[in-house]
């Protein structure tokens, strides 16, 4: 039975230079067309952790040094651009795949617009790291001329910091959607789209990084899908994750789902927000499932033959 999916893609699993993600692309291409080829709608977002810091560090940082010459990149444009680079990278694959297997669908990337409150409690409170490492005495200097907030990272250096306010409304949801229903495949709320802040008639972007997960569970909830594909490094979340008592999670319910969350059994910036995105999903009205596993195993997943699927 056809199903209306929308698959969260990870920057990470899309390599860290352009021979990288083109390769890993055609390898996501077949996946996806795997699950298109048996009936399912498909729209597909992706995350841009390693590329959009490529582009700010190309154009932000080291144009800094040379601000007259070459005018510093804000992050909301360098995000535009990675939602470009790897839409053209994934747009491109897919199309192929599916000329290749005989499937005539067009594919098409959105530069999507998400517009975050300006008053989300993370603007106060930045944790998101981005951009090059530097030495102590350089974050010093950086965060004494207030030039931007910085923060100590998992011991390899300090960098720069944003805020991850959580995603409001898609700005460009009626198009999506409306492309959607034309049977087109869209790639969209790449990297989690770009934040926007509502002044009036204008959308001004603003420097920081959505969760790529929350944007999914955005996109999913307001294209009625049936079912948010949360792809990740295992086939399975776990809790007490790498311990001797580890315990693999197949299909089990959202009452059991934020039981595991509350118990702290889930990384911050790893699977935390793939579990919350997965369970506001799920609860956010019947018959919707979630699913966390990993991109080849897509297809078993929608079939129920592994993967954590989470449902009411």
């Amino acid at each position: 039975m056809s199903k209306r999916i929308v698959i969260a893609l990870g920057g990470n699993a899309l390599g860290n230079g352009p021979d990288e993600q083109f390769a890993a692309a055609r390898n996501t291409a077949k996946a996806i067309a795997d699950l298109i080829e048996e009936g399912h709608q498909v729209v597909i977002s992706h995350g841009n952790g390693p590329q959009v810091g490529m582009i700010h560090l190309a154009m932000g940082e080291l144009n800094a040094k040379e601000p007259d010459k070459y005018p510093p990149t804000p992050l909301p444009i360098c995000g535009a651009m990675s939602q470009g680079y790897i839409g053209f990278d994934l747009q491109n694959t897919l199309r192929t795949e599916l000329l290749d297997r005989g499937v005539n669908k067009e594919v098409v990337t959105l530069i999507t617009q998400v517009v975050v409150d300006a008053g989300d409690p993370a603007f106060q409170k930045p944790t998101k790291p981005i951009g090059s490492f530097m030495s102590h005495e350089e974050a010093l200097a950086v965060e004494a001329e207030g030039i931007y907030a910085v923060t100590e990272d998992a011991g390899r250096g300090w960098r720069r910091v944003v805020a991850s306010p959580k995603p409001q409304r898609i700005v460009e949801i009626g198009l999506i959607e409306a492309m959607v229903n034309e049977g087109y495949i869209v790639i969209a709320c790449g990297g989690g789209g770009i934040p926007v802040i509502q002044k009036g008639n204008q959308l001004e972007g603003v420097a920081a990084v959505i969760d790529k997960d929350y944007a999914s569970c955005r996109l999913a909830k307001d294209l009625d899908a049936d079912y948010l594909i949360i792809l990740t490094a295992v086939e399975k979340a776990a809790i007490h994750y790498g311990k001797a008592d580890q315990q693999w999670l197949s299909d089990i319910s959202i009452a059991e789902a934020e039981k595991y969350i509350a118990e702290g059994h889930f990384a911050p910036g790893s699977m935390l927000p793939k579990m919350e995105a997965a369970v506001d999903f799920a609860k956010s009205k019947s018959g919707r499932r979630a699913l966390i596993t990993l991109l080849e195993k897509a297809r078993d997943g929608v079939a129920g033959r592994t993967g954590t699927a989470i449902a009411g």
